[in-house]
């Protein structure tokens, strides 16, 4: 979707700038300019989007549709499935945990899409395949889903919502504001544009300094902290492996079709398959740069329970791999 803008990004670099592509700034540089405008456009067209959707859809409405009616639980299956066809990393997917947050959806729902996208897409799914076989695959798949999932109803049972940050209720207020008017004076699809692009314009405006930072540090995580740092952390012969590689995780940046070469190479090292699995997992769902992008939405509180509970599942995942593989 976006390799029209990586061909950008390559030629600013390396052409423009005249960097070489064996020099950690110019792979610092490369993402940054990269992810900035990729999330940047997310952020509007999805914004935007969502605006639409909620001058004829209000935000109420759906609150009390999926109030009324118990789905038993498959609302955070179906965001997780959702999840699984939107081919984002974990800062990519937080522009629609916004939208979805503005749209009305409860707090659990969108967490099991933010959880499960990064995780699990088609270009993942094929390098998996690729490089462990269908068997392997398909409980990795399994499980990613099901760690959105029930993240997703645990984190929704917690009754969350009153660590969202003062920016998130004052969105949603503005939303339920332009809904009453729409309603009220009936106005014509050219009428709602202008009120739309007022809060596109002022949701951006209060996100984008939290975007750059994000990836900012993404950026010198993905360009100078070498891969293979954590190997030695990540043995057979210990027991706490898993965790530990979870943990360490966290500092790293990559989506899944980046960090796949890395795991094959963990495995090939002699690193049991589930530790690599947890390690991949954590790089790939959970990352500072993403808890820095979420710092607009969501308390620090919220945060942390958040990566906790995430991590206790990868954790627990991992645990699993190693005995069923």
């Amino acid at each position: 979707m976006f390799d029209w803008l990586q061909h950008i990004a390559d030629w600013l670099v390396y052409d423009v700038f005249n960097l070489s592509t064996e020099q950690h700034l110019a792979n610092a540089l490369n993402f940054f300019i990269y992810d900035t405008v990729k999330i940047l456009i997310l952020l509007f067209v999805i914004i935007f989007f969502m605006g639409i959707v909620n001058s004829y859809f209000p935000v109420d409405k759906v609150k009390n549709y999926l109030s009324r009616h118990k789905l038993y639980g498959l609302e955070y299956l179906m965001a997780s499935l959702f999840g699984v066809v939107t081919p984002f990393c974990s800062c990519s997917s937080v522009p629609l945990f916004i939208g979805f947050v503005r749209g009305g959806i409860p707090l659990g729902v969108t967490f099991a899409f933010l959880i499960t996208s990064p995780l699990v897409n088609e270009v993942a799914i094929g390098l998996f395949i690729g490089l462990f076989g269908l068997k392997t695959t398909l409980i990795y798949i399994v499980s990613g889903i099901l760690l959105g999932t029930i993240s997703g109803v645990i984190l929704q049972h917690l009754k969350l919502e009153r660590y969202l940050t003062p920016w998130v209720k004052d969105v949603l207020a503005q939303a339920q504001r332009e809904q009453h008017l729409f309603e009220a004076e009936q106005l014509a699809f050219k009428q709602r544009l202008p009120i739309i692009w007022a809060e596109v314009k002022k949701i951006l405006k209060g996100v984008i300094p939290y975007v750059v930072l994000g990836i900012a540090v993404g950026g010198l995580m993905h360009g100078y902290i070498p891969e293979g740092f954590f190997e030695k952390y990540m043995s057979k012969d210990n027991l706490f492996a898993v965790p530990v590689a979870t943990i360490l995780s966290v500092p790293m940046y990559s989506n899944a079709s980046g960090i796949l070469p890395v795991v094959q190479v963990l495995v090939s090292k002699g690193i049991p398959l589930g530790t690599a699995i947890a390690f991949m997992m954590g790089v790939v769902g959970l990352s500072l740069p993403e808890a820095m992008l979420l710092k607009k939405v969501m308390s620090l509180k919220l945060i942390a329970v958040f990566f906790g509970i995430v991590t206790l599942c990868i954790i627990i995942s991992g645990y699993v791999f190693n005995v069923i593989l």
